[in-house]
């Protein structure tokens, strides 16, 4: 009668590892097996840089939005002016502002006159969208004021305009020059409305991070765009920011209700919200497809593994004749196929987290051998390829890899330790 041993004892180890290392010749590890351990490596790598750069992708998306626009903007509901146009501007902007500054978790409000106009240099003109803000709220904006990439004084906000690199490379523009701001809703006459033509010096040109705030944006003092555009005493809306952007939606009745009756609220969050979902539905998706694709290269250990069983099977007869038990037999041939799911688990852990470290260097060579244009921000909206290594993504991984190795490899295990070893000294 065979007897009972501890699970996992060191002869056990041992014999699987003389296994392991012994030569093709000797029927030892497989090319199936050297197969699987590359496909779980690649699949753990894919796994790994694809969440990652999921990961990465969010946060560079948010991070552009909440670096350079409101948190939650406040609206009036509107009301019909005497030509039965709606007017949507806040008369009492400030006393809006004060209230709600005085919620818990508003760090800052600042009152904004928006606009579209003409901004034009020389020959070339684009159109542009002019947020007309104090400078001291503009400084708090870390996507406009923190740019690395800027150009000039954002102090100098009160002597002229700031404007997107996107517009300044439309129209050759640099800190100094002075350009033309039309606007078609200009001072009303006799003969109807005439366009509205000012000169302004560029004083800041800032790099938001995203392809489309660069190429459309224009900051204006707040009053000097009351003036342009015709707003005295009154402001468009309100730019809340808050501490937990994340959690904003917490916050929007109590802003509601610090506002008052006439107040309408729309938060990141509800401009980004198709987007972030998109997201989350690719995210799940990939992830899936993923995951099929590291039980692919799983199931090639089952492969492997058969071989190694067929190859061994007088081993196994001699085992079992000298006393191992069913269970040490199917440890033997289950730690030999989860070694290989560990260690095709670990290079690609390591491949993956390389992959998200150095992606920036790499997707450099990679435009350069394409011939440059693999990445365009005016697309895609941001200007490189971002990722994020996150602990819980890469905890995902190797969660998966190890439970399908393990998994898988139990089947082939529990075979060996059920051959009669009769039958498999019968012939030797």
């Amino acid at each position: 009668m065979a007897k009972t041993t501890a699970p996992f004892a060191p002869f056990e180890w041992m014999i699987a590892w003389r296994y392991l290392r012994a030569r093709r010749a000797e029927g030892g590890v497989s090319v199936m097996t050297w197969i699987s351990l590359i496909g779980i490596t690649l699949a753990v790598f894919a796994l790994i840089a694809t969440l990652s750069v999921r990961s990465g992708f969010r946060s560079e998306f948010v991070g552009t939005i909440l670096g350079a626009n409101a948190h939650v903007t406040v609206y009036d509901v509107g009301r019909v002016g005497p030509q039965g146009q709606l007017d949507r501007t806040i008369s009492d902007y400030e006393g809006w502002a004060e209230r709600v500054a005085e919620v818990p978790g508003v760090t800052r409000v600042a009152p904004l006159i928006k606009g579209q106009v003409l901004i034009s240099l020389r020959n070339s003109s684009s159109g542009a969208e002019i947020y007309g803000i104090a400078r001291e709220d503009l400084e708090s904006l870390p996507g406009i004021a923190e740019s690395e990439q800027s150009m000039g004084d954002i102090a100098r906000l009160d002597e002229g305009i700031a404007i997107g690199s996107g517009i300044a490379r439309a129209i050759g523009a640099s800190v100094g020059d002075t350009v033309k701001l039309t606007s078609p809703n200009g001072v009303k006459t006799a003969f109807g409305t005439s366009p509205r033509v000012n000169a302004y010096e560029v004083v800041y040109v800032f790099s938001a991070g995203r392809y489309d705030i660069d190429r459309t944006r224009v900051y204006m003092p707040f009053a000097e765009a009351q003036a342009y555009f015709n707003r005295e005493g009154v402001a468009d809306e309100l730019e809340v920011m808050v501490e937990e952007p994340e959690a904003v939606n917490a916050l929007t009745i109590d802003i509601l209700r610090a506002a008052g009756d006439r107040a309408q609220v729309w938060t990141w969050r509800d401009s980004a919200g198709g987007f972030l979902r998109a997201l989350e539905v690719e995210d799940n998706v990939m992830f899936i497809i993923l995951s099929i694709l590291v039980l692919i290269a799983a199931m090639n250990i089952v492969s492997g593994l058969i071989m190694l069983v067929k190859n061994k099977g007088r081993d196994i007869g001699i085992l079992r004749t000298i006393g191992l038990s069913e269970g040490s037999i199917m440890r033997v041939f289950f730690i030999c196929g989860a070694f290989t799911g560990l260690i095709g688990t670990a290079m690609g852990v390591i491949l993956g987290c390389l992959f998200a470290i150095y992606i920036d260097p790499l997707f450099s060579f990679v435009n350069y051998v394409m011939g440059g244009g693999v990445w365009d921000p005016s697309i895609r909206g941001i200007y490189r390829l971002p990722a994020e290594l996150n602990l819980s993504d890469v905890l995902s991984a190797v969660g998966l890899s190890l439970g399908l190795s393990f998994f898988v490899t139990l089947f082939p295990a529990r075979r060996a330790a059920r051959m009669n070893p009769v039958e498999a000294l019968r012939y030797e």
